[in-house]
């Protein structure tokens, strides 16, 4: 594999736009991440569009990408949707990463769109066909046995998850793309209503519509475009192996995704500046950065209690915001934590900029596969 860089990305503002299309959404991100490169839209050779739900809510099952990338000029290339679940934006920057770096492509683009809102009347959006979706073991009721789990292993608290909220939400009302940029309290977060207990609305990620995009290139390319390109040192992805019995609280997949992106970009977990991490509730930030090992297993509350996880902690985890104050239009997530992390090592992030970041981590996972996850993510980045 020869070296591969971003050049340029875009995001749209997130939130909900029951009015605005897939294609206004796409062609705003794809936009900014083609002016930002500074290059022609003729020149990109392929494309991968990540999106999840265009089917299940619109009845778009296919040409998403190529109804979006359109509207920028953008035809007579390679364009192919990816469908994996919320790791359905990181698998287009994979799949953008392996092209580009194959030598086949020198450069390409991976966008991600999503609308959650504004669906035909009738549509809805099941878990699955499955017992359990039918049943009602939805993605907060699995989180919530989880953060039960946690809680009664580690003896992590509802005030520490409640701080996560609060973490992200000062984090988003510095983001103006977010979707909440309203600070919350502890109070605030703990007496919301009940989604599923032990864990309020507040501890929940909001539905969201939006797109982000990202320029792919080579080395020969980068140099051309940019004086400040960001290599992508890591692009891991990995499947659940769906044990029947096994702790809920920890997750193999994420810790196999980070082993191999560490290895792969000669870095370690105390070599990370700040983490993007996949924050749906907020349980699953401290969850996911033990697996990330990013903390010690079990320490996860911990982290967040003694302000590491803050902006200007040793190790900042969400400076955008996260899921919790974007939003999660599910295929755009993971290129908008990309593109974030483009901003940050570029020293482009305004309030929320973690100072001297060389070394990035963007993470997701998603799609319930019994109660393993089904695609899990870690992307690195370097300055």
């Amino acid at each position: 594999m020869r070296k591969v860089y971003v050049i340029g990305v875009g995001m749209t503002q997130f939130g909900k736009f029951p009015e605005k299309s897939f294609e206004e959404l796409g062609r705003v991100a794809a936009w900014e991440a083609i002016k930002d490169a500074g290059i022609n839209p003729k020149d990109i050779e392929v494309a991968y569009c990540g999106n999840m739900m265009g089917g299940s809510l619109f009845g778009r099952d296919f040409g998403v990408g190529q109804l979006v990338l359109r509207e920028v000029g953008i035809t007579g290339i390679p364009i192919a949707r990816v469908e994996n679940a919320c790791a359905s934006g990181p698998t287009a920057i994979r799949e953008a990463w392996i092209a580009v770096g194959s030598g086949l492509y020198d450069i390409a683009i991976a966008i991600g769109v999503e609308k959650l809102t504004g669906a035909r009347k009738g549509v809805t959006a099941m878990v699955g066909d499955s017992i359990e979706g039918v049943s009602g073991l939805t993605p907060a009721a699995m989180w919530a046995m989880r953060a039960r789990k946690h809680m009664e292993k580690y003896g992590t608290t509802l005030e520490q998850l409640a701080k996560v909220r609060v973490k992200n939400q000062k984090n988003g009302s510095k983001n103006p793309r977010a979707q909440y940029q309203k600070i919350y309290s502890v109070e605030d977060v703990l007496n919301a209503p009940m989604l599923s207990d032990p864990l309020t609305i507040l501890h929940a990620c909001p539905v969201t519509d939006g797109a982000a995009a990202a320029i792919i290139c080579s080395k020969r390319v980068a140099k051309k475009y940019s004086s400040h390109p960001i290599q992508i040192a890591a692009c891991s992805l990995k499947s659940g192996t769906y044990p029947t019995l096994r702790d809920i609280s920890v997750n193999d997949l994420e810790t196999r995704a980070a082993k191999e992106a560490y290895e792969m970009a000669g870095v370690g977990p105390e070599d990370i500046s700040f983490a993007e991490v996949h924050d749906c509730f907020t349980i699953a930030e401290i969850c996911r950065c033990e697996n990330l090992m990013l903390c010690k297993e079990g320490e996860g509350g911990r982290m967040i209690e003694e302000g590491i996880s803050e902006i200007g902690g040793a190790l900042p985890i969400n400076p955008r915001g996260g899921l919790l104050a974007m939003g999660h239009p599910i295929g755009a997530t993971g290129i908008a934590q990309v593109a974030e992390s483009v901003w940050q090592l570029r020293g482009q992030a305004g309030a929320r900029q973690v100072q001297g970041a060389k070394v990035a981590l963007t993470h997701c996972s998603g799609g319930f596969v019994d109660d393993d996850n089904g695609a899990g993510s870690v992307i690195i980045l370097k300055k």
